[in-house]
């Protein structure tokens, strides 16, 4: 196995997607949800029918194995929010759809995934939801995110941020990324993607393990429910990410003053 090292400096900024995409702003009065009945109803039948075709790639592409999927059956009628590692470009777009279906799995991401040309709008349909790219379209995401809540979806953030291609860690995340949960009393899951070995094939796969429920505690001042969702969640993701044990890429911290 050849392996590849990349030196990083800040495990909270840094970016190793690789994507070169060229970022569009998105506009303040972004509307969030299908205005319309007829867009409504094909992202729906869109999103229903693409869900065969994601399980055969994540099958195909990663070999991919999930644990304890069926710890989210008894909460998928009212909703709850996913927390995961982002480790993966197009397989972390497709890994929570597979763990909400039948249910639509919403993804947060930012305005790269709807910056390519010609897939904006099937980004949308599949269930994404930009983050604003300014101070003033906040409130209108912050809106929505609220609203999906009321509506019992199932919303996925990436508190990492950034993708690290198959990383093995996980790496520090602010508890800010959980105010929603801890706002609405939503519960909160992680999922935690790990690079194992193949049995007989060369290269890895992925093994993702489903941990919670992890329920906010409305008794406390929302600084502190926020810190301790975030807390339970690293713990269960640090914990179920250990199961790594196929590292092609290894992350070395280096100063910047040294990179430089």
């Amino acid at each position: 196995m050849k392996e590849k090292t990349i030196y990083y400096s800040d495990p909270l900024n840094d970016d190793f997607a690789g994507t070169n995409i060229c970022t569009k702003e998105l506009p303040d009065n972004y509307s969030y949800f299908p205005k319309t009945a007829i867009r409504r109803c094909f992202a729906c039948g869109f999103y229903h029918a693409a869900g065969p075709i994601v399980w055969l790639l994540q099958k195909t592409v990663y070999g991919e194995k999930v644990v304890g999927r069926s710890k989210l059956k008894d909460y998928r009628r009212d909703g709850f929010f996913l927390y995961g590692n982002h480790t993966r470009t197009m397989g972390d777009a497709y890994c929570p759809g597979l763990l909400a279906w039948p249910k639509k799995a919403y993804i947060v991401a930012g305005m790269d995934a709807f910056s390519i040309p010609g897939i904006r709008r099937i980004v949308e349909d599949l269930g994404g939801i930009p983050l604003p790219s300014g101070a003033k379209g906040f409130k209108n995401y912050s809106k929505a995110i609220r609203r999906h809540a009321e509506l019992c979806h199932i919303v996925t953030l990436y508190p990492e941020a950034h993708i690290w291609l198959q990383y093995t860690g996980i790496r520090p995340f602010k508890s800010s990324a959980f105010h929603y949960p801890a706002e609405t009393g939503k519960p909160v899951f992680t999922f935690t993607t790990t690079w194992q070995k193949r049995k007989i094939l060369p290269g890895p796969r992925t093994v993702v393990y489903v941990d919670g429920p992890f329920i906010p505690d409305m008794d406390l001042p929302m600084d502190r429910r926020k810190e301790a969702l975030r807390n339970q969640a690293f713990e269960a993701m640090t914990n179920s990410a250990k199961n790594s044990n196929y590292e092609k890429i290894h992350y070395v911290y280096r100063p910047k003053e040294e990179a430089s």
